[in-house]
């Protein structure tokens, strides 16, 4: 992974990571991981195939759950549990929900937030109700019939959780 070219800086509460192939992906993951707590929503999107299940894989590595994390796409959502003292994972990809926070609150996501780290897939206008703080991480990749593994990466931290949050550590 790299930093950013000096040309494209970063907004405050961001920073912008190159990101040359799953492996590096997964790294971030669990790099991530390691500034995640319980009642921490991480909001993921991107183009199909960017690489937000490859991050969420490499965040199960980081927070040390159980399962294998792969898309939830056709269930909605997955709760993998933590193994240790950490927080469990849950996975949610909201792509097939059209409802907003309405639909999102029959799956009881509330419940979970507060004992869990929640990530959600495609989860733009659905799920920022659910609260203040959030981590929204928009990952950027070439379209169409291309091998390019390189992706662009903003994250950025919203709320007071994140106000004094370092994340240029993700970029190390």
């Amino acid at each position: 992974m790299e930093a950013p070219a000096p040309h494209s800086p970063a907004e405050p509460g961001s920073v912008q990571i190159v990101v040359t192939s799953p492996e590096q992906m997964r790294e971030l993951g669990r790099r991530l991981a390691k500034l995640l707590r319980a009642g921490d929503l991480v909001m993921l999107s991107g183009e199909l195939g960017a690489g937000k299940t490859t991050l969420t894989r490499g965040l199960g590595e980081g927070l040390g759950v159980r399962g294998a994390v792969t898309s939830p796409t056709f269930v909605i959502a997955r709760v993998h549990p933590s193994l240790g003292e950490g927080p469990s994972l849950v996975h949610v990809d909201a792509y097939r929900l059209s409802g907003g926070l309405d639909e999102m609150e029959d799956l009881d996501l509330d419940v979970s937030l507060p004992e869990s780290v929640m990530v959600v897939e495609w989860g733009e206008g659905k799920v920022e109700e659910l609260t203040e703080d959030r981590l929204q991480v928009v990952i950027h990749r070439a379209v169409g019939d291309t091998t390019d593994e390189v992706r662009q990466m903003t994250i950025t931290g919203v709320g007071e959780r994140w106000a004094s949050a370092d994340l240029s550590v993700l970029a190390a």
